[in-house]
């Protein structure tokens, strides 16, 4: 098992491979499939709330929120952390997990983080 953590942006937040040096950039890489078994997002916060919206998006996709997004402003309240683990996820190379947080803490980044726990299958 391995896990991948990030800070979120108020711009796409490409999970997989935060800083974009994979190949292919962003996504699950080449000749790789990974088994998702939970995402947890965590507003690092004392104060203030947060929101964030998660797409997974197949490869060769764009980002669509009328099609990717599964889920859509959610809220998180000061010092809370959301588990996404009821669904186990499979993902194939080029496949993107996405996430988009507000609001802007400063320099694009949000209050919240993001940890991504898979297998490789």
């Amino acid at each position: 098992m391995a896990i991948i953590s990030a800070q979120v942006k108020t711009t796409n937040t490409e999970i997989l491979d935060p800083t974009g040096v994979g190949s292919p950039a962003g996504a699950v890489p080449t000749g790789k499939t990974y088994a998702i078994t939970n995402i947890l997002i965590c507003n690092n916060s004392t104060t203030t709330a947060a929101t964030v919206d998660m797409h997974l998006v197949k490869s060769g996709s764009a980002l669509s929120n009328a099609v990717t997004r599964v889920l859509h402003d959610l809220n998180l309240p000061a010092k809370e952390t959301f588990t996404f683990d009821s669904e186990k996820i499979v993902l194939d190379q080029g496949d993107k997990i996405v996430l988009i947080g507000s609001p802007d803490a400063g320099s694009g980044l949000t209050t919240l983080s993001a940890t991504v726990s898979f297998l490789e299958v």
